[in-house]
């Protein structure tokens, strides 16, 4: 296949502060939890920049008693965000096996064929539209990050290197390249202008395709205390009942759903437009619909206890590092996630409490946590220094660090995994 891509310019915009409901523009009165100030979580430090000012915002989220949409003001522009990312969706192996099984389903569910087109927003590295490439189906991406555009690239895949919404979307449509599915996973929340985004979505969907999108579950969230995937690049954070309303005033219509265990446990929704009634609603939709209901996600009061749940975990997760300290106990981190970066920013965790961290990615290997300055290095570091205990801040991945590292018990070493609470695995 050859190689085409499509390159459009990046614009920078100037830094907005929000204190209405970025979907429905109902003035922000209630918290669900403020976390303090912290830096951007992917903004990785070198060496150079050790001794520098470094930039702290505000982690305070709000919950919006109209539309009931979890969301954080506007600090800082995507485009100094994503514009070049340090996150490589490829140096995860079950994520690329979750991409690879999601595509055999697709492809089988739909009819996917070499006639079809596959539109995926945020397309990063090209985890996923490899997989459909590797059966002849056309693919285009469409990722801001030009550093990680380039890798897809690389792969034989069309990118398109820009921000999606309704002026990207009426583009590629006017060039023909409207989806008969468009991917979009992990990116709903990473919007700020989440109106613009659903709205490009209608526009960039043929009239019998197909959207889904995957996003973390405000419910598992909530459950589970994952308070740590809060950070500056996620705007806001979804159940499906505010995911139906903003998907329902574009006229889209989600008809299915998949409660999923990635990042925690994520919702994969099914979209098409309105107007299609080849698609029915799934019992799947109706039943969470009512499962979130009855838990209270249409009443205010039911997002208050979050904050008090959250404050439970700091001081668990601080005696538990103090006691170790204070006997001797060695401490390395393995992983260095954005989620890490709130969890170690907001407990005040730096080298006091934890020697380094490791990483697979070479793209952070040589710099800093933004924050804390803990250094990042290569994996082999921890064969070198045998720690006592390796902290696994990407949790979501446990189960996969902990078959890749199973040799650190070699020594003795432990496994500290730190939400929904602190757990050791021997």
């Amino acid at each position: 296949m050859t190689k085409t891509t499509l390159e459009l310019n990046v614009h920078k915009t100037t830094t907005v502060n929000r204190c209405s409901c970025r979907f429905c523009g109902s003035t922000l009165k209630h918290t669900f939890v403020d976390l303090g100030m912290s830096p951007l979580c992917e903004s990785y430090v070198t060496s150079e920049q050790l001794n520098q000012m470094e930039a702290f915002y505000p982690l305070h989220v709000y919950v919006c008693d109209r539309c009931f949409l979890v969301q954080l003001q506007e600090f800082v522009s995507p485009q100094d965000i994503f514009s070049e990312y340090a996150y490589f969706s490829s140096y995860s192996d079950s994520w690329l096996q979750h991409a690879k099984n999601y595509t055999d389903k697709v492809i089988a569910r739909f009819g996917l064929n070499t006639s079809s087109q596959v539109v995926e927003i945020a397309s990063n590295d090209g985890y996923l539209l490899q997989y459909f490439l590797s059966k002849r189906i056309p693919v285009l991406g469409i990722e801001p990050a030009a550093n990680i555009a380039e890798v897809a690239k690389t792969k034989g895949i069309s990118t398109v290197v820009k921000f999606f919404g309704i002026n990207t979307a009426q583009e590629l449509a006017a060039l023909l390249k409207q989806a008969d599915l468009l991917v979009a996973n992990n990116v709903l929340a990473h919007v700020p202008d989440i109106n613009d985004f659903v709205a490009g979505c209608k526009i960039l969907l043929k009239p019998k395709g197909v959207i889904t999108m995957e996003f973390p579950h405000l419910m598992r969230l909530m459950e589970e205390n994952q308070f740590d995937t809060i950070y500056h690049e996620h705007f806001s954070y979804l159940s499906l009942l505010t995911a139906e309303k903003i998907f329902a005033q574009h006229g889209l219509t989600i008809f299915d759903v998949e409660e999923l265990s990635t990042h925690g446990g994520s919702l994969r929704i099914y979209a098409c437009h309105t107007e299609d009634n080849s698609k029915s609603i799934s019992e799947q939709v109706r039943e969470l619909r009512a499962r979130e209901e009855t838990a209270g996600f249409s009443n205010i009061e039911h997002y208050s206890s979050f904050a008090t749940k959250v404050k439970e975990t700091k001081f668990k997760l601080l005696e538990f590092l103090i006691s170790a300290k204070r006997q001797g106990k060695s401490i390395a981190g393995y992983g260095a996630p954005g989620k890490g970066n709130t969890l170690l920013n907001y407990c005040g965790i730096r080298e006091d409490f934890i020697d380094y961290t490791v990483d697979r990615n070479p793209y952070k290997q040589g710099k800093f946590l933004p924050g804390t300055h803990i250094p990042i290095f290569h994996p082999d570091k921890i064969q070198e220094t045998k720690p006592d205990y390796l902290l696994i801040l990407p949790w979501n991945l446990k189960n996969e660090i902990i078959a890749q590292m199973s040799y650190v018990r070699d020594w003795g070493c432990q496994f500290v995994v730190p939400i929904p609470e602190v757990n050791v695995y021997s």
